[in-house]
Formats: structure tokens, sequence, C-alpha cells
């Protein structure tokens, strides 16, 4: 058994190359909203049919490579699956395959392909990531652009899983607005102080919003996604110390069963405050992530 990861590394990017890498990553949006462009007036979402109707168009008007556009056209197929409405795409991130990425461990480096051809990047990493990364021979990753700038890439690797087996020790672990995550075993996330937080979000933002300025915009783009953010740190931090537990007296871990609740709570009267404090915690993000580090460390 084996699970799959992305390591996170931040990429040493040259200023002369900053613009190829921006060009590429223009490309592939473009290539992305090309074939998504087809696919809506055509009507056609088989990976097969479509690549007949777009590979040449698409990479006559881009100048893609051709493991580019296949990638480009693998992430329209699975953003289209994976949610009703696919918005345009935005020149942020570049899916690579191992036609067109590759890791050397040696010398800490990734070699990418560019419009231009492949070239070289050094990583910034420390420890943790190299130590993930040790003995890895990958063949996937994404690279991606930050607001700020930087230039990082993900690489997907594979690690082996130890067996669960059965064990008679359970935590349970119940989910709640009152209590982000109680434990069996005494563990507890009080939610008071992260309704706090996320309250001081929504009251900042539509601050912002109400005054439609210049600069109010600008304050709004650097206040976006910092409560997505927020969520997925406390999220990572309760899934660690869950897990940690668990392995420690070797016990499984038992989730309540949220499906549905939503559903089922917005059907009662509720206040707008209180229909948004209910939905936008991200209870789903928190049990994927027990569930891959869980597996890494064998606790069932």
């Amino acid at each position: 058994m084996s699970q799959t990861i992305s390591v996170r590394c931040k990429l040493i990017v040259p200023q002369e190359l900053r613009q190829e890498i921006d060009r590429t990553l223009q490309g592939f949006a473009d290539a992305c909203n090309q074939i998504l462009d087809t696919a809506k007036r055509e009507k056609c979402w088989n990976t097969a049919k479509l690549h007949h109707l777009v590979y040449r168009p698409v990479r006559a008007a881009t100048g893609l490579k051709a493991n580019h556009v296949c990638q480009a056209l693998r992430r329209v197929i699975s953003n289209a699956k994976a949610v009703k409405q696919v918005h345009k795409f935005r020149p942020t991130s570049l899916t690579l395959d191992a036609r067109t990425f590759k890791y050397r461990e040696s010398e800490q480096t990734v070699g990418v392909t560019l419009l231009s051809g492949r070239v070289w990047l050094k990583l910034k990493i420390g420890g943790y990531q190299i130590a993930l990364l040790r003995g890895q021979a990958p063949t996937s990753a994404t690279l991606s652009k930050t607001k700020q700038g930087d230039y990082y890439i993900n690489i997907a690797i594979e690690l082996d899983t130890p067996p669960t087996g059965k064990t008679p020790k359970v935590i349970g672990v119940d989910l709640g607005r009152r209590d982000i995550a109680t434990a069996s075993n005494g563990r507890s996330w009080s939610g008071e102080h992260i309704q706090a937080v996320r309250d001081r979000f929504s009251r900042v933002r539509a601050k912002v919003q109400s005054k439609r300025t210049r600069s109010s915009r600008r304050l709004l783009r650097r206040l976006s996604g910092r409560e997505r953010r927020y969520q997925t740190w406390l999220n990572h931090n309760i899934s660690k110390t869950l897990v940690r537990d668990a392995q420690a007296i070797g016990a499984a871990l038992a989730f309540e069963d949220l499906t549905g609740i939503r559903e089922r709570l917005n059907q009662k009267p509720r206040s707008k405050t209180e229909r948004r404090r209910t939905n936008n915690w991200a209870f789903y993000q928190l049990r994927m992530f027990v569930a891959y580090k869980a597996a890494i460390a064998g606790v069932p």
C-alpha cells in the first residue's frame, strides 16, 4: 500500500527566467480556456474526442509543447468533473508530467520544460522536504506562482504505508461549531476563539467591500484567502495531533458522520450570521487531512 502526497518546495528563479516562466503560465492558461470554450461549444467532455478537436489548434495558438497541451486538456476535464461551473483559468499554475519535469536529488534541482525548452532551477527547502524526497523518483509536479511573485513546485511522491490491521482501541472524534473537534481521549479544540477570528474576517471584508474604492479593492485582494489559509493551518494542526495520539496508543480514529448536515441545517430558519457561521468551516478538509496522515502513520 502507498499514499500519494505533495511536497511543496520554493524555487530559486533567476531574474532572466521569470519572464519565460510567466509566458509559459499564460500560454497554459490560454490553452485551458480555449479547450474549455471548445468543450462548451461542442458539448463534448470525453477526453479522447476533445483531444482530436483541440490538440492542433491549441498548439498552433499557444506554442506550447505537446505534453503541456495534453495536461491542459486533463485539467479542464478534471475541473469540469469536480465542480458544476468551471470559471476562466488564470496564469497561476502549470501541470507537469514525466516528460516535462525531472528531479535531481544530488543537486536539489528540478528540470522544468518551458516554451523555450528545459531549464534547471534550484530548490530552497529544509530538512522536512529533503527527508520526504530522499530516494524518490517523482514523475509529476505542479509549478505555481503566488500573488507575491514567488514560484513554488508541488512534487507528487509515493510513500509506503504500513498495514493498519485491527485494534480494540478507538478514539472517537466529535465535530461541531462550539468545539471544532472533541476527541474521546480528552483532547478538545474550542471553537470560541476560532469563531471570534472568523467573525473578524467577515466584518473586515464587509467594511472594505462597502467602500468600493480603488484602494479598498487592493486591500480586498490582500485579504483574499486569509481565512482559508487560517482554516487550513488549524486543520493541519488538529489532524497531526489526532494521528499522533492514536499512533502512540495503537488506536483507530472514528469520525462523526456529517453527510448532508448543511442541507438539513439550511432548511431551518436562521439568521444570515448563523448560516455563515455554520456553513463555512472546512470539516471535510479536516477529515481528508486526518485520512492521509493516518494512512502514512498506519492508523486505521
